[in-house]
């Protein structure tokens, strides 16, 4: 549940950049030692890749490590958990991201309040996830898919790398916007949903881009969609969801968060070294390999783009019914 209103959100969020001038000795030789990033899922995902590019950098230009710690687990919530309850000395820090906002209403009980518990510190990377749609289906074109499930109902499959999971709330998005009858296929991760797409046993995913980009560009599968308000640099000719179905938008976003209390200093010169970082030609070039875009936010804005999205994403939970497993 949303536990924190937005304005005492943005409160907490403004208060790190405010209370920065007794602790700015600490802030001037921060970090002596390594900084610990918690990443709440598996090795190898974007979650974790996104991670480690970040981290490689930060290391490079501070001169300590910053070592990723993969904690997954209930949907990163482990992750989450275990960064609120370390000490807010700014030596812990968690990869925060778009199923954080999820979260905060698909799990009835957390030991945590997201909102409340976690400070924004920066925004790393924001990029679109894609509609998918297995080559068996007739239907070329958004407008063509939606008047083919329209005549289908209860019968196209939509696969999702798990309940409550972006990919799953895409879909359920898509459907609040669209009225269709689509029945919702959980899969434990999205590479056996895409298979199973690649094959024809389900006919639509909302995958990550960076996944389906080498089966769209083979033809192995029917790219109709990006999900983000703007078209993806990485696919420019392909049409966003809402040049059809108006108001409709998702990205997958990652950022950096920290336990609440992490002095406000820290935040500003940790804030301060990334945007940096994201402007530079080198790493924005990594980033546009993984079909995504900097995302170069103060702490404030960052704490408005978590606030909405949460915001957001509690409607198309209650609406659609969802539920953790």
């Amino acid at each position: 549940m949303i536990k924190i209103p937005r304005r005492r959100f943005l409160q907490l969020a403004g208060a790190a950049a405010t209370s920065a001038a007794p602790r700015l000795a600490l802030a001037l030789d921060y970090p002596t030692r390594p900084v610990r990033w918690v990443v709440g899922y598996p090795p190898g995902g974007p979650q974790d890749i996104v991670a480690r590019l970040v981290g490689q950098f930060l290391s490079e230009r501070f001169g300590q490590q910053f070592i990723v710690e993969n904690r997954s687990g209930a949907g990163g919530n482990i992750g989450a958990e275990a960064v609120i309850n370390a000490p807010p000395d700014g030596y812990t820090m968690l990869l925060v991201g778009s199923p954080n906002a999820i979260n905060a209403t698909l799990y009835e009980k957390l030991n945590f309040d997201f909102l409340h518990d976690i400070v924004p510190v920066a925004g790393l990377v924001r990029g679109p996830l894609v509609m998918d749609l297995a080559l068996s289906v007739p239907a070329k074109t958004v407008p063509e898919f939606i008047a083919y499930a329209r005549a289908n109902p209860g019968k196209i499959n939509m696969a999702s790398a798990g309940n409550g999971t972006p990919s799953h709330m895409a879909g359920e998005l898509f459907k609040l916007s669209t009225g269709l009858d689509l029945v919702h296929v959980p899969y434990r991760g999205a590479a056996p949903a895409l298979t199973d797409v690649l094959a024809g046993q389900v006919q639509l995913l909302f995958d990550n881009l960076p996944t389906s980009l080498e089966h769209i560009r083979a033809g192995k599968v029917r790219a109709l969609a990006v999900t983000t308000a703007e078209r993806s640099p990485a696919v420019p000719d392909l049409p966003t969801v809402a040049e059809f179905v108006p108001g409709y938008e998702v990205s997958s976003w990652f950022g950096i968060g920290a336990p609440r209390g992490t002095p406000a200093a820290v935040i500003d010169k940790l804030n301060s070294t990334i945007n940096d970082g994201l402007a530079d030609p080198r790493l924005q070039a990594r980033i546009a390999e993984m079909a995504s875009v900097p995302l170069r936010l103060s702490p404030t804005q960052f704490a408005t783009l978590i606030v909405a999205e949460t915001a957001k994403w509690a409607r198309v939970v209650k609406l659609s019914g969802a539920r953790a497993d």
